[in-house]
C-alpha cells in the first residue's frame, strides 16, 4: 500500500493557523478524494464536525456508516463534502460523533482534532497532497532518528 498523506490547514494571516496530517486508506472514494486535491474551500460546522465541498462524485460504500470516530475523515456522499469529526453531532446521542446520513471513512487525522473547536464558520481551508518539499520525508529512519535524538537529549539533560 502506498501511503497518501495529506495537509489540512487554515489559510490565515495570523499566528493562529491550524495544520493537520492526515492518511487517506485504500478504499475507492478515498483514491477519488486524492485525486481531486488541491482543494480550497471555506469550511462548515455541525456541532463538532466540519466539512468542505469537494469534486468527488461517489455513491455510499458498502461498510458506509453513521457511527464515526473522533478523528475521522469522512466523504458526505449526500453533500458530495469532505468531514472532519472531532466531537459529537446535533444528531449524536451518547456523547460520540454521528454523521447525519452514511459517510464513506476516506482516512484519519493523525493530529490532535480538538484544535477544530476554535474554527469558526465559513473559515478557508486547504486540503493538498503531502509534499516532501515543504512538509518533509515520509520514512521511517527519520520519525525513528527523531526519537532517538529526543531520548538522548533528554537523557543528557537528566545527567
Amino acid at each position: 500500500m502506498t501511503t497518501r498523506r495529506i495537509i489540512i490547514s487554515t489559510i490565515t494571516t495570523g499566528p493562529k493557523g491550524i495544520r493537520l496530517e492526515a492518511e487517506l486508506n485504500d478504499t475507492p472514494t478515498a483514491q477519488k478524494v486524492w485525486e481531486a486535491l488541491p482543494v480550497i474551500e471555506r469550511v462548515n460546522r455541525w456541532g463538532d464536525e466540519v466539512y468542505l465541498s469537494i469534486p468527488v462524485w461517489m455513491g455510499e460504500e458498502p461498510d458506509a456508516r453513521r457511527d464515526v470516530d473522533v478523528g475521522d475523515l469522512a466523504f458526505w456522499p449526500l453533500g458530495r463534502t469532505l468531514c472532519i469529526f472531532f466531537g459529537p453531532t446535533p444528531v449524536s446521542t451518547d456523547g460520540r460523533p454521528k454523521a447525519y446520513s452514511p459517510v464513506n471513512i476516506v482516512g484519519r487525522v493523525l493530529d490532535d482534532v480538538s484544535v477544530l473547536k476554535t474554527v469558526e464558520e465559513k473559515t478557508f481551508f486547504v486540503v493538498r497532497p503531502w509534499d516532501p518539499e515543504e512538509d518533509g520525508e515520509l520514512d521511517e529512519d527519520t520519525e525513528a532518528t527523531e526519537a532517538t535524538d529526543a531520548t538522548e537529549a533528554t537523557n543528557a539533560t537528566n545527567e
